[in-house]
This record gives structure tokens, sequence and C-alpha cells, in this order.
């Protein structure tokens, strides 16, 4: 989570710059002032290893600089929002760079938007972008589908929908006249439920909490791991990519860990694909970064995203 602003050189566009101002969000977001007290430097600040706090605090940043009403399912993933931000920025540039330098209004399609929806909330609400989110559990759809429904206007920007088959990325979800500017993608983390219980171990103990206790951020299994991990998930999504590279300008996805890229990479050299780009995130002393590819050459991404 941003603490401040010389440790979170958020991307410039990003609304969540400098220390929270907190005033602000109790007023935007009133459960949350029941959390905030002074830190051991008399600063205002609520304590980021309660998970119930860090829900609030993301609630009010999602309400205070979005407008919008974020009412999260029980055990729901709760993505810090600042950082989810970053993602939708970055994508924004790509794709201004084939528009002559201007961001384009698009259609985006999300895969795996999760019961909390958050890409296709920010990205409508900062950029008036259209979104296909898709998600495997129903639960989660329906919970997302709430969430949209709660917050006026949003239905006419996003629309979910179900991947049905369990060991499909792309394929099942895009019909044949369908069309879309850009995918993005969040993927699973880990390579099993062992490995992403000894994960959140570890955030126990880095937070000095006792074993049992709960993590600032819940998700279901499908959201936090799958069998290869994301290299496999990833790997997966370029391979089903290619019966799309017409429908699709840039597909992109999140790769958490810098020592998949080569492997990603060299996948990708196999196809035929016009172009390779991986976007670097800087988010304080955390490195993020997304994976591009297109299928399409420069002049004709020109052609379909000035339209």
């Amino acid at each position: 989570m941003k603490k401040s602003a010389s440790s979170s050189p958020f991307h410039a566009r990003n609304r969540h710059q400098g220390e929270y101002d907190f005033a602000a969000l109790t007023a935007a977001h009133p459960p949350l002032a029941a959390k905030v007290r002074p830190n051991g430097y008399g600063v205002q600040s609520i304590d980021f290893a309660d998970p119930d706090a860090v829900m609030l605090l993301n609630q009010a940043l999602i309400k205070l600089f979005y407008g919008i009403d974020w009412q999260l399912a029980p055990g729901s993933l709760c993505p810090p929002v600042p950082g989810r931000a970053d993602y939708l920025h970055y994508l924004a540039d790509l794709l201004a760079l084939d528009n002559h330098g201007v961001i384009p209004t698009v259609d985006v399609l999300d895969i795996g938007c999760g019961a909390n929806c958050i890409y296709p909330l920010i990205g409508a609400a900062e950029y008036g972008w259209r979104f296909t989110g898709t998600e495997i559990d129903e639960t989660a759809i329906k919970a997302a589908n709430r969430i949209v429904a709660a917050n006026p206007g949003l239905a006419r920007q996003i629309r979910l929908r179900r991947q049905k088959n369990s060991d499909a990325v792309l394929s099942g979800v895009v019909s044949k006249n369908e069309f879309f500017h850009a995918v993005m993608c969040n993927p699973p983390f880990h390579a099993s439920a062992e490995e992403a219980a000894a994960g959140s171990q570890r955030k126990v103990r880095n937070l000095g909490l006792d074993k049992s206790a709960p993590l600032n951020f819940g998700g279901q299994h499908n959201e936090l791991w799958c069998v290869g991990g994301e290299k496999a998930f990833v790997g997966k999504m370029i391979g089903e990519s290619v019966a799309l590279g017409r429908q699709v300008i840039w597909f992109t996805s999140l790769v958490s860990r810098k020592e998949n890229l080569a492997t990603l990479e060299k996948q990708l050299k196999a196809l035929d694909v016009a172009e390779v780009r991986v976007v670097n995130m800087a988010q304080g002393q955390k490195q993020s970064r997304f994976l591009a590819w297109s299928f399409m050459p420069a002049a004709q991404r020109t052609k379909l995203l000035s339209r």
C-alpha cells in the first residue's frame, strides 16, 4: 500500500500521490473514521495489519476519487486501489502511442475480473472506457454485477460474462464478431495452494502478526493460484491469443515475477507477432510490469484506434 510520495512514485496521472488525506477520505466514507488514529509519529493513519481497516481505506479511496460505491463480498480479494490504477494508466499510454499521443476511448477485455471488478470500475471512471470482464467463478460474477448495478451509469460501460471452461483463458469468451482494442489480465500468482499458503505466512511474519491472524487481502483460490502459476497462465493466454490476433489490437498481462519474462518472450518470438513490449511500472520499492504483444503492425493499429 502507498504511504508517502517519496516511497511511491506512481504514474503521473495516478490520483493517489502523496500522503493519504484522511479528513477527505473519512468524509467520503465515514465508516473509515473508526479505524483512523495517530501513528507513532503523531500522523493520522490506520493499522495496515488490520484487514478491516485496509478494506475501509480502499473503499474510501475508490469513493473519493472515482465516486464508486464498492461493497465487496465476504472473502473476495481486496486489491490496493492505487497500484491497480497504475496498470490502467500505463495501458492508456501504450494505446496513445498508436493514436498520435492521444488516449483513445476503447473497448477492453479484462480476463479474471474477480468479485471486486476493480479494473473495469477504475477504467470506466477514469477514461470512459467500455469493459467486458470475464470470470470463472459464478459467485464472483454475481458479486461483481451487484457492484455494477449499485452504481448508476456503470451498466452501460461494464458487462460481465462467465468463462465456462476452467482450462481456457481467452478461448470461448470472445465471439467471432467482437473486437477489442486491448486485453488486460492480472493472472494468478502462485503455482499451487501450498505455495499460496506459504506466501500468506510470509506476509503474516513480515507484518509481525500471529500465525492465525487474517491477511490484509482475501481472495478465492482461482484468484491466487493455478497449476504452473503465472508463467503457465500467461503462456496459455499467449497460445490462445493467436486465434484472436485480428480481433484484438494489444494483448497485455501483468507479470509479477521478472524471471518469467524470458520464457514468455521466447514463446512470443516463435509466433507471428508484430510487436512485443515490456512496460515497467515502479511503485516504491516494488517493481511491477506488464507484457504486451500485438499481431498487428503499427500502421494498422493506428488506423483502428483513430476510427
